[in-house]
């Protein structure tokens, strides 16, 4: 734990010091190498992985009333590498989260997996993100506005153990992908015995990018939630249109009857410095429906009574028969490429609340920085 410390505390010190160089003289460019030693295979790839280390910190105010404080979203550290030719890794371990004492020491990894690329074709073993199609869940954490996302993705357990095998066309746009993890709903994963089954369709094209998805997650044993996903991205110029739809249900005839997510996200970039973003979205679920997301199973009363406690802007809960609509909007600033500010609003229909989050991101990339760093001993 004491090299750990270290570590960390070295590679705060080097990131600090990259960004304090590029703020009193951006003209000077990136050092390329920082010694004469070959950092290349024998193929010629790159064995030096990419590293960061990402946080954001804001101030957050709940509207009524008098809830609001300053706090930060967790330190992430992001590695990425090869190994060989075909073999790559990658790594996303969050710090400082606090868990119960009868959690897995992996509970604080959103993704460690290993990666083999032949061809067309990669295969994936490890912990990754369960594929569902849908932009909203596809961002990265520190990219997300929780309050302003749905209650489906507050609810959603997203990384899973598992395999997956994809295939990319030559022009890489379009890949499709099988995989098999644990199921969402399993609370013991090496003793639940049941799993999850996603084929995904990825698309990209100048217009135009998809992530679609059909999921079949286990939530008893034999007993699946069905789960259709269309995750669209539309580009005009710098104006994004994202529009996910995710139906679900417990039966064929039943997906988009016993629940539904629809969430349209528009934003506009100006030149890479400033967007401004937005979002409206709709949800609605069935009262009694066989499974349940969050793990609890109570019954209607009992979310009534757990929203009527909550003094959040997000509900506790979805009630079953009724409409649920959340949204929001924002803008971000980056006055340099690794540091990001914004402003957000967001509230819903269910409490009539507010919040207001006003913060900044920064995402240091290491291995820039400790070549920088020595570059100018």
């Amino acid at each position: 734990m004491k090299r750990l410390f270290t570590f960390l505390g070295a590679i705060f010190l080097m990131a600090g010091s990259a960004a304090w160089a590029q703020e009193v003289n951006s003209s000077v460019p990136m050092q390329s190498s920082v010694s004469t030693d070959d950092t290349t295979m024998e193929d010629g790839e790159d064995w030096i992985p990419s590293i960061s280390l990402d946080s954001r910190f804001g101030y957050n105010r709940m509207l009524p009333g008098k809830k609001g404080g300053f706090g930060g979203d967790g330190l992430y550290l992001n590695v990425d590498g090869k190994i060989g030719k075909h073999f790559s890794y990658s790594l996303c371990q969050k710090f400082f989260s606090a868990h119960g004492d009868d959690d897995s020491v992996f509970d604080n990894t959103d993704w460690l997996n290993v990666s083999y690329d032949i061809g067309g074709f990669t295969f994936t073993a490890g912990k990754d993100v369960l594929m569902l199609g849908s932009y909203e869940y596809d961002a990265y954490d520190i990219d997300s506005y929780y309050d302003m996302n749905s209650m489906f993705y507050n609810s959603f357990s997203s990384y899973q153990w598992g395999v997956k095998a994809m295939w990319t066309n030559p022009s890489e746009s379009t890949s499709f992908a099988f995989q098999v993890t644990t199921s969402p709903f399993s609370y013991a994963p090496r003793e639940d015995n049941i799993y999850s089954y996603n084929l995904g369709w990825y698309g990209s094209w100048d217009c135009y990018e998809s992530i679609w998805s059909v999921n079949f997650m286990e939530y008893a044993p034999g007993e699946f939630v069905k789960v259709l996903a269309l995750g669209n991205m539309f580009y005009i110029g710098n104006l994004s249109l994202g529009l996910d739809c995710i139906l679900r249900g417990a039966e064929f005839s039943s997906v988009g009857k016993d629940e539904v997510t629809i969430n349209f996200m528009p934003s506009y970039d100006f030149n890479g410095k400033v967007r401004l973003f937005g979002k409206l979205g709709w949800e609605s679920s069935r009262a009694d429906l066989p499974y349940d997301f969050w793990g609890e199973y109570l019954s209607v009363d009992e979310m009534k009574e757990a929203n009527a406690d909550s003094f959040t802007t997000l509900p506790a809960f979805l009630i079953g028969g009724s409409d649920y609509w959340f949204y929001g909007a924002g803008v971000e600033y980056y006055p340099i490429k690794s540091v990001r500010l914004h402003a957000a609003w967001a509230s819903n229909s269910y409490t009539s609340r507010h919040t207001i989050d006003i913060g900044v991101t920064w995402k240091f990339d290491v291995v820039k920085a400790f070549r920088r760093v020595i570059g100018r001993k």
